[in-house]
């Protein structure tokens, strides 16, 4: 699959490359993101390289993960989203924010916008979220978003080679007023 451009208001989301490598390197020196993040930590300029380089461009090509560098417009890097394929339907959702642009709803508002494009342009059913138990601010945003919190499963989230216990949580198309690709069935109470 092809990069594709995404547009709101405020936000670009696009494919990072070259041209961002040292942005997204620069952001990533924040403690917070090497916390609460699977990234490399210390994250090296290597690091970011490869992201740029290889990582994004691959996951588009492979169609297995559809990663977006968010930026203002007129350009600052605002954060990173990814969407991974899981299973049939299924992506996992994550991101990561610059800390000069945290508090304005930009991910909130960026995760809407790649949720919509993923359910009515991919096809997929269901996106998943998933964050360590205490990122709170991951959590803000996906509650803003409107992802329903589904609990807590233990031992099911590896950082740095730590098992830790994660939060997860679910946004469906109905959820945001659109048709899904397969009928759901819910379970009944």
């Amino acid at each position: 699959m092809r990069p594709v451009t995404l547009t709101t208001d405020r936000l670009v989301l696009r494919a990072v490359g070259p041209a961002d490598t040292d942005a997204v390197y620069v952001a990533v020196q924040n403690p917070d993101i090497q916390r609460w993040t699977t990234i490399p930590s210390p994250y090296l300029p290597e690091h970011a390289l490869t992201f740029t380089e290889q990582i994004v461009p691959d996951g588009w090509a492979q169609a297995s993960m559809f990663g977006f560098g968010v930026f203002v417009t007129g350009g600052a890097l605002v954060g990173v989203l990814g969407l991974t394929m899981r299973s049939l339907g299924m992506a996992e959702i994550g991101f990561w924010a610059a800390r000069e642009h945290r508090g304005n709803g930009y991910m909130t508002e960026a995760t809407l916008t790649a949720c919509r494009w993923i359910f009515t342009e991919v096809g997929v059913d269901r996106v998943e979220w998933r964050a360590e138990v205490g990122n709170h601010a991951s959590r803000a945003v996906a509650e803003h978003a409107g992802f329903t919190i589904e609990g807590t499963l233990r031992s099911a989230h590896n950082n740095k080679g730590v098992r830790r216990d994660c939060w997860v949580g679910s946004l469906l198309p109905s959820d945001l007023r659109l048709p899904s690709t397969a009928p759901y069935l819910p379970a009944r109470s």
